[in-house]
């Protein structure tokens, strides 16, 4: 085996979990068995000199667009579900610690008894320092997914790579859960994306990603070793960046 397979593919990741996979089979809440497992894979990243943020959703404590379709103004909702996401990311700054991983929470809402104010330079420094960054809160302002926060935080940060960690194998071109017969994509555009309404990110997050030229690669988190696997390059999920699929 050569030097080059042993090394990783990326050294500056961003991983974007929904707050659903968190939840694990309970469908609300932490599962502290999935927090704990997904902190150790974490660990094994960071072990190989990979420097590591994250971006945490909010879905399995509370959805703003949800609240928002039911009636509720919607940026009240959305920065209630902003606030989900800060205790989605103390919980998962709490695993990764009690695993021996330094983890600094940077919020967009300020909060300073519980995390950092969100800043650019301190959270580069905290990373080049080998510890693992958790950007909270989203962008910090109502209509904007942390699916969108990802990429700019990713960006912000100079990251190689954006990770999203879903339920499934990569993107379909049907619900695999409903479609036995639905194909995995290995590759696709941005542009395929857009067009055909593929569910990989939101429309704003996919555009920013396509305008700055950066990778998005989905894989499936339920199975283990996965977040390895995507940082040394191989074959998993589905990768989108620039050109023809």
């Amino acid at each position: 085996m050569s030097s080059d397979s042993l090394r990783p593919k990326y050294s500056k990741i961003l991983l974007k979990l929904s707050g659903e996979a968190l939840a694990g089979e309970h469908g609300y809440g932490i599962d502290p068995k999935v927090i704990h497992g997904i902190a150790d894979e974490v660990r094994e990243v960071v072990e190989l000199g990979v420097q590591v943020a994250l971006v945490i959703g909010g879905g399995n404590i509370f959805r703003g667009l949800a609240a928002s379709s039911a009636g509720m103004d919607r940026a009240s909702a959305d920065y209630m579900g902003m606030l989900a996401t800060v205790m989605n990311s103390l919980a998962l700054q709490d695993a990764l610690e009690k695993v021996g991983v330094i983890t600094r929470v940077q919020s967009a809402i300020e909060m300073r008894e519980i995390a950092e104010p969100y800043i650019r330079r301190r959270a580069v420094r905290h990373l080049e320092k080998g510890r693992v960054v958790i950007f909270a809160a989203g962008t910090g302002n109502p209509y904007f997914t942390t699916d969108t926060a990802a990429s700019l935080r990713a960006m912000e940060i100079g990251a190689e790579v954006i990770l999203k960690a879903t339920k499934v194998d990569g993107v379909f071109n049907a619900d695999p859960v409903k479609d036995a017969s639905a194909v995995k994509f290995d590759r696709l555009s941005y542009l395929d994306v857009l067009q055909r309404g593929l569910q990989v990110m939101d429309a704003t997050a996919t555009s920013l990603c396509m305008d700055n030229q950066l990778p998005i690669l989905v894989f499936n988190l339920t199975h283990p070793g996965n977040i390895k696997k995507a940082v040394m390059g191989e074959k998993i999920g589905t990768l989108v960046m620039g050109g023809q699929s």
